[in-house]
């Protein structure tokens, strides 16, 4: 099998994931918060760790405001969701993935920042959207869909200018670019875990700045002030509502320490290289038109006369890659494939240069097929 749909998980993971999850529910399974024995204790300190190791990746001061979620989903709209009130306007982006898309729709007072051809997003389209009841402005780091990288550090600069939060979706970035929150300028870090930080599917991670502008939007059992039917104000436990995923959580970290070992840029410059390769290749082949600017791992194209879907039918079955909309349904508008979206390739630090090869030919066939019809 060939594996190229790390955009939507990373399939390799590093061999200390897979240990740590299974050290843990061999040796661990205490129920983090709930008791002072040692298994309820070491859950705790699965959590701290993890939130150490993410603390150093997003250059956070203070770890305890890391949170982990099932997945960016939930990290997205907790942000979301507890940022804003019912009056308050929020700015969004067209190249935004529906985990921020339907919140804001939700909401109903939002405008949308547009891109042009290639994905990008000017951050004078998202100033120029900022009203006086602007709380929030977001924008994803990465496209999920071509993988155009935009300025998000001068949107940061103009959501703060005029009074408002910036949240970054970092889904695609986390682990293959440096992801810094003071540097950015983000006051939200959203991501999951099981993408570029390698870790297992099921986790997700939200970063804040200050947790007193974020409401609880899921409240419940954390363990702590039980005596009071309040939610806690305590970091982390604000947000930890119920029994946390452990075992995942403990992979997570190893996953993110993998990262951190490696180097996130260094791992981004690799999946770019790849991707570079691929569509140099595809820009030799008739009738294949491609997407984005090649910022990073990620490739979208299209043959002429195929729908996406029937193109990635016929790479074959062992070949595995998505096409449809992404999730994305503004950014297709955006590069103009909203009628079928695009076939989407998405190299991972595992992959080689002979996987290039391999989905350069399969693609290479296909067009000659079509050229014979």
């Amino acid at each position: 099998m060939l594996y190229l749909d790390n955009a939507a998980t990373t399939r390799s993971k590093p061999p200390g994931v897979y240990s740590a999850m299974m050290k843990y529910a061999l040796l661990g399974g205490g129920n983090a918060g709930r008791g002072n024995n040692k298994l309820s204790l070491g859950g705790i300190k699965t959590i701290i760790d993890t939130q150490e190791s993410a603390a150093k990746l997003f250059g956070m001061k203070n770890e305890s405001n890391i949170i982990f979620t099932q997945n960016a989903t939930y990290a997205l709209n907790i942000a979301i969701l507890g940022t804003l009130n019912r009056s308050d306007h929020i700015v969004i982006t067209a190249m935004d993935h529906n985990s921020v898309l339907r919140p804001a729709v939700s909401h109903g007072n939002y405008s949308v920042a547009s891109a042009d051809k290639t994905g990008y997003v000017n951050p004078a389209e998202v100033r120029r959207r900022i009203k006086r009841n602007t709380r929030l402005v977001v924008c994803t780091h990465v496209s999920n869909v071509c993988g155009t990288i935009e300025d998000v550090a001068e949107m940061a600069r103009a959501a703060h200018m005029n009074g408002a939060l910036f949240l970054l979706d970092a889904s695609q970035s986390a682990g293959s670019l440096t992801v810094n929150m003071e540097e950015i300028g983000a006051d939200m870090i959203a991501c999951p875990g099981h993408k570029g930080l390698m870790g297992p599917m099921g986790t997700g991670i939200l970063c804040i700045r200050d947790p007193g502008k974020v409401k609880a939007v899921i409240t419940g059992g954390t363990g702590s002030e039980s005596e009071n039917m309040r939610q806690p104000e305590t970091m982390p436990d604000k947000f930890h509502c119920g029994t946390m995923n452990i075992p995942a959580i403990a992979g997570l970290r190893e996953g993110i320490e993998f990262v951190l070992k490696e180097g996130a840029e260094n791992i981004g410059k690799h999946e770019k290289m790849l991707s570079d390769i691929f569509r140099n290749n595809l820009h030799n082949m008739n009738g294949v038109i491609v997407y984005g600017r090649g910022d990073t791992g990620i490739t979208a194209f299209n043959i002429s006369g195929l729908d996406s879907a029937k193109a990635a039918e016929k790479l074959g079955k062992d070949i595995i890659v998505r096409a449809g909309y992404h999730c994305a349904p503004l950014a297709h508008k955006a590069l103009g494939t909203e009628n079928g979206g695009s076939v989407r390739v998405s190299f991972g630090y595992f992959n080689t240069v002979s996987d290039v090869r391999r989905i350069t030919d399969a693609v290479y066939n296909i067009v000659l097929q079509n050229e014979m019809l």
